[in-house]
């Protein structure tokens, strides 16, 4: 797309006369000019988009499988099969119908599908109705639904640093 106003040449009827000289170049306006007015301004570089998370969130819809690892800040939706870890720096959601293989270390974590694997420190994790976890999970608070389903070991109410202290236990430090 042009950035200058080109006028179409009518095409002759006649014999076609040698150009005499090329036309002039378009006059194409320099830097300085569109940083004067603001609204011919040009950007350089494209807007780097929000890795906080309070952006946006990531969707895994269903129907849909993908093997990988995800990792990252922001928020994370599953709502198909996905096998590898998730590690993120925000909300991580497996809705009803979804099913995880691999571990999660998220911020807050709630299960309505299926996880086949760890939770690793998350501040919390909400089982819900129909939820399955078949693993560990390690927590600030944990919330289960009535009808959920659970196996493995479950730690919630210690602060990580009382549980780095702590010889023996699994990721302790100690």
């Amino acid at each position: 797309m042009a950035l200058w106003n080109e006028k179409p040449t009518p095409a002759t009827a006649g014999p076609v006369a040698a150009p005499s000289a090329a036309p002039p170049p378009p006059e194409r306006s320099s830097p300085e000019r569109h940083q004067s007015d603001p609204a011919l301004a040009v950007s350089p570089r494209r807007p780097t988009p929000k890795t906080s998370s309070e952006g946006g969130e990531s969707v895994i819809s269903a129907n849909i499988t993908i093997e990988g690892k995800i990792e990252g800040s922001g928020n994370v939706r599953i709502a198909g099969r996905f096998k590898g870890d998730v590690r993120i720096d925000g909300n991580f959601s497996i809705e009803s119908g979804a099913h995880l293989t691999g571990q999660v270390l998220a911020g807050i974590v709630v299960v309505g599908g299926e996880l086949q694997g760890n939770i690793e420190s998350a501040k919390r994790v909400d089982v819900q109705e129909g939820g399955v976890i078949v693993g560990d999970v390690k927590a600030g608070s944990i919330t289960v639904a009535a009808g959920s389903r659970m196996r493995g070991h479950v730690e919630f109410g210690w602060d990580d640093e009382k549980v780095k202290t702590k010889p023996g236990l699994v990721g302790g430090g100690g």
